[in-house]
């Protein structure tokens, strides 16, 4: 019985853990990062004050935080929004926030690609989507087969394993 042990199983669950949190967390700096260009005073930055009130909602220490907004000034970084289209005409938005745009587009292709999913002109795909405080609301839902609904599924976790892509919008019906 070696390498059953319950230590191992723990071990096991605790690396995956940890890496989705920290994926998460570096999401949540990442848009830290990105707010704090206009502005670094969360007082007069509306949107870095969410930024930060999510972050903390995450319990992510006060330091990282005062580090991702001095990164802010330190680091070119910018916002991307890709939109696409995947399985039965499904619309997606995709958010990200990178220091090197052609690399993340790059990753972002490859996955569509591997999804049977097409990369969109500029507004090509957001007149689906209505857009309340920075998030993306489906206009209208589209329907799709249980075979295409595990294609999204995967096309959504592929796109989320992207360190730079801070959020994923679809009018799919999962």
């Amino acid at each position: 019985m070696s390498g059953h042990s319950k230590w191992s199983q723990i071990k096991h669950k605790k690396e995956v853990t940890d890496k989705k949190r920290a994926k998460f967390f570096t999401k949540l700096l990442g848009n830290i990062q990105v707010a704090a260009k206009d502005d670094p005073n969360p007082e007069f930055n509306p949107r870095l004050r969410d930024a930060v009130l999510k972050a903390k909602e995450a319990n992510i220490p006060q330091e990282n935080i005062d580090r991702a907004i001095k990164r802010a000034k330190e680091e070119p970084s910018e916002e991307i929004l890709v939109e696409m289209y995947g399985p039965e005409g499904s619309a997606f938005m995709v958010a990200g926030v990178t220091a090197n745009t052609n690399r993340t587009m790059a990753d972002i292709k490859a996955v569509a690609k591997d999804f049977d999913a097409k990369i969109g002109l500029p507004g090509s795909a957001k007149w689906a989507f209505n857009q309340s405080d920075g998030e993306f609301v489906p206009n209208f839902t589209q329907a799709v087969s249980e075979e295409n609904r595990e294609k999204i599924s995967n096309l959504i976790d592929a796109l989320e394993d992207i360190d730079e892509v801070t959020a994923i919008y679809t009018n799919a019906v999962l």
